[in-house]
């Protein structure tokens, strides 16, 4: 498929306790389109995190082939797959991962400043994305000074202040309460459906389950199930 974002290609994963190697992922096929929004599902220990990691460019596989965005990463160094990561992936994590000395701007910012990106660039990016997660007024306040449910949307845009190809999701709920969650996987999906990003969740929430237009499940390091979820799909046209 010419529009594939991720593709997995017969990837095994292990890691070597002591004298024992530990299978994490065992031969995984899998390939994930472009604007697909997409929640990775299983118990503890079923290779979700490994998964994610993998496809973020934060390790690599034992054997078989990853390409994001049709770049084989396999075998990259590790200076290119940190440019790639900033410069295509954009993380959203479960304690939101913010740098506590720094306001709700600046924590944004930080990514297009590692990148390099000019100074005027930069603030319009931030100021375009703090107002699209509804925090301009919070701009300056520093993560301890917001709520779980705002730090979650500081964490938001700044995953997408880069222009990422695909974003990864590991748990972005767990730590907020039923409320504030159904408000973030509402942005979440807005966000989706209005810029066609990629998003890939790692979770044990049915919430997000049930949202997802498709349902990849994992169990002992293989794909138990995947199947596609028609009625949000059929919801989502609908709504364009």
């Amino acid at each position: 498929m010419t529009n594939s974002v991720i593709a997995l290609r017969g990837v095994r994963k292990s890691y070597r306790l002591g004298k024992v190697e530990v299978p994490a992922l065992w031969g995984l096929d899998l390939e994930i389109q472009g604007g697909e929004f997409v929640a990775l599902a299983g118990p503890s220990g079923s290779g979700k995190t490994t998964l994610l990691n993998l496809v973020g460019c934060l390790d690599k596989p034992t054997a078989g082939q990853v390409l994001l965005d049709r770049v084989d990463v396999t075998n990259t160094s590790l200076d290119r797959l940190a440019d790639i990561r900033s410069s295509k992936i954009g993380f959203i994590f479960q304690t939101f991962n913010l740098l506590p000395v720094l306001t709700a701007f600046e924590n944004v910012e930080y990514p297009l400043l590692l990148s390099g990106v000019p100074r005027k660039e930069r603030h319009q990016r931030v100021d375009e994305w703090l107002e699209h997660v509804g925090l301009t007024g919070q701009a300056e306040q520093r993560p301890d000074q917001l709520s779980g449910g705002q730090r979650q949307r500081v964490a938001i845009a700044r995953a997408m202040v880069t222009r990422p190809v695909l974003v990864l999701a590991d748990e972005p709920t767990a730590n907020l309460d039923s409320e504030t969650a159904a408000q973030i996987l509402d942005l979440l999906g807005s966000i989706n459906r209005e810029t066609g990003v990629t998003f890939l969740f790692a979770t044990h929430d049915p919430a997000i389950i049930a949202r997802a237009h498709r349902r990849i499940r994992l169990r002992d390091g293989r794909i138990a199930g995947d199947e596609r979820n028609h009625q949000v799909i059929e919801g989502v046209l609908n709504a364009r």
